[in-house]
């Protein structure tokens, strides 16, 4: 029975000033493993989700967002169901709905997952236009897809019916019924995006409060438009990050200032309790070992990037997410310079 193993890292978007641009990959993966029945040509998919960040998923395969992504990238490609009936198996270790980038692991893994099993060999840039189809901020998926640290940049396209959502409650059903059986091809080269140096010093802390923010409610919290100085402050300090954290000796106040951001995290204080405080209490000089703090994509996860004392950084912010009455679990995570893979085997 050929069997397929894809994994896809975490990742953390923003980075402070990099809202919607910036990301990286971090060692904490979702895997995906597909046992395909070659005798079997019913096109029948089992779902089946182990371990703690599994709680609630959907398991009809047209309403999750990992199976619905797959069945969307073959329905484009002229395939009306899976080609062989498969046994889906879902390991996620990224927890769900805390700025972690588990939505964007899915949808990378859907489009990897329909690679292999229709035998489309896209190549990598194709396969991060079908995630934005879907994934509609190419920070994620693009640091997911790629590894390390990445800037990235989408275009403006218009998306059909019958594109899963990634941000829904429930997958909109695909609708691959049509007249030709098969969807309309996204554009190509909707993302593009450079991979950044990243110093091999730097490791990822990631402070997790122990409740979930949907991305749609923390960006239902940014204003439509921004004065010119709050945008002038973001470009300054994300032309100089793009380069301090590619010095192999990092300098902290560089960095730590460079990490400020007026664009998204002063919105989103509210949502996040002890947020304000956090970011004011903590500095490079008071906690030594410390780069820089910002939210992990949309929250409520707490980024902080460090060169040491990684524990007592994390017990310094999980200390005052008690003091705000917010159950908070840490881990410390290396920047992956490889991202989403898939290892076939008979």
């Amino acid at each position: 029975m050929p069997t397929h193993v894809i994994n896809v890292p975490a990742t953390s978007a923003n980075i402070g000033p990099g809202f919607d641009v910036m990301g990286l990959s971090l060692s904490l993966y979702l895997t995906v493993t597909a046992h395909t029945d070659a005798s079997n040509t019913s096109g029948e998919i089992t779902l089946v989700y182990e371990g703690e960040n599994s709680s609630g998923l959907p398991l009809d395969p047209q309403d999750n967002l990992i199976t619905s992504t797959a069945l969307y990238v073959l329905a484009c490609n002229g395939h009306t169901q899976f080609p062989l009936a498969t046994r889906v198996c879902v390991n996620n270790r990224i927890p769900l709905g805390r700025g972690l980038g588990s939505s964007g692991a899915a949808v990378v893994a859907g489009v990897l997952l329909a690679n292999v099993v229709g035998g489309l060999g896209l190549p990598q840039q194709r396969m991060l236009d079908y995630c934005l189809m879907i994934e509609h901020h190419p920070d994620n998926v693009a640091a997911a897809l790629v590894g390390g640290f990445v800037a990235s940049y989408l275009i403006d396209v218009s998306r059909p019916g019958g594109i899963p959502a990634s941000e829904s409650v429930r997958q909109r059903e695909l609708d691959a019924k049509a007249a030709d059986s098969s969807l309309e091809l996204p554009p190509e080269n909707i993302g593009h995006f450079v991979k950044l140096g990243c110093s091999s010093r730097i490791r990822a802390i990631a402070i997790i409060p122990q409740f979930e923010l949907a991305t749609s409610k923390a960006r239902a919290a940014l204003p439509e438009t921004y004065v010119t100085k709050d945008v002038v402050f973001n470009l300054q300090r994300l032309a100089v990050l793009t380069t301090a954290l590619g010095r192999e000796q990092p300098d902290p106040w560089l960095i730590f200032r460079a990490m400020a951001d007026k664009v998204h995290q002063p919105y989103r204080m509210h949502l996040v309790p002890g947020l304000p405080e956090i970011l004011r209490s903590l500095d490079p000089d008071n906690t030594p070992g410390l780069l820089g703090i910002c939210l992990s994509g949309a929250g409520p996860t707490i980024l902080a990037l460090a060169v040491a004392n990684f524990d007592t950084i994390a017990g310094k912010i999980r200390d005052i997410f008690n003091r705000h009455n917010v159950d908070t679990v840490y881990q410390v995570l290396d920047i992956v310079a490889d991202g989403a893979t898939c290892e076939s085997s008979d």
